[in-house]
């Protein structure tokens, strides 16, 4: 019959918890049974939560074959080919050597510095200057100088350029300036040879 008191369930537990401390004999009973309560949950319960090993089920090792032949056989894994690998970098691509000046890559910038100096204000237009430059002048760089404004031009005082770097496929020539040199970049181009950058130095 269920408990339904305060005092009964007192009275149980009273039992319950003074059973050890009516004998020696109780005491080591109780004793050795919390040990080995303890002592199984410790074993069990890390046991328990362990995950499971991985590559398959514990103790079983699986081996893989791998022959000689294709790997066109089930289970057989094709042969690694050996490559040498190169023990040194490469070196990186060499500047480009000196040639000859091309006697078109003279010609062009030579054309294009005149072209560039033969504005006259109150006489040319800008339109003028430009169409004077426009064959002369890679696309690309061109609308560089329709944002130039030709009335601030320097002077050239030799339009007679002197080379100053030569290459296969480009130049560097210089022009006399009122004050400093004007340096002209020319490039071979699938369209041909033409003017690629100008600058003033000093």
């Amino acid at each position: 019959m269920p408990i339904r008191t305060n005092r009964g369930r007192t009275a149980v537990y009273r039992r319950l918890w003074g059973w050890p401390l009516r004998s020696p004999r109780h005491l080591v009973t109780s004793i050795v049974g919390v040990f080995v309560v303890v002592t199984t949950i410790s074993v069990v319960i890390p046991n328990a939560i362990k995950p499971p090993p991985r590559g398959g089920a514990a103790g079983t090792t699986s081996t893989v074959t791998t022959g000689s032949s294709g790997g066109n056989q089930v289970g057989v894994l094709p042969t690694a080919t050996s490559t040498a690998l190169p023990t040194k970098a490469q070196s990186p691509t060499a500047a480009p050597s000196s040639a000859p000046v091309n006697s078109n890559a003279a010609a062009v910038a030579t054309a294009w510095v005149d072209a560039f100096s033969r504005f006259e204000p109150g006489k040319t237009t800008k339109e003028q200057w430009l169409d004077g430059l426009d064959r002369w002048t890679a696309d690309e760089v061109f609308p560089r100088l329709q944002s130039v404004e030709p009335a601030n031009v320097p002077v050239v005082l030799d339009k007679t350029v002197r080379t100053i770097k030569s290459f296969t496929d480009s130049a560097e020539f210089e022009a006399k300036l009122e004050e400093g040199k004007l340096i002209v970049t020319v490039a071979k181009l699938p369209e041909g040879w033409v003017v690629t950058d100008w600058t003033k130095v000093g």
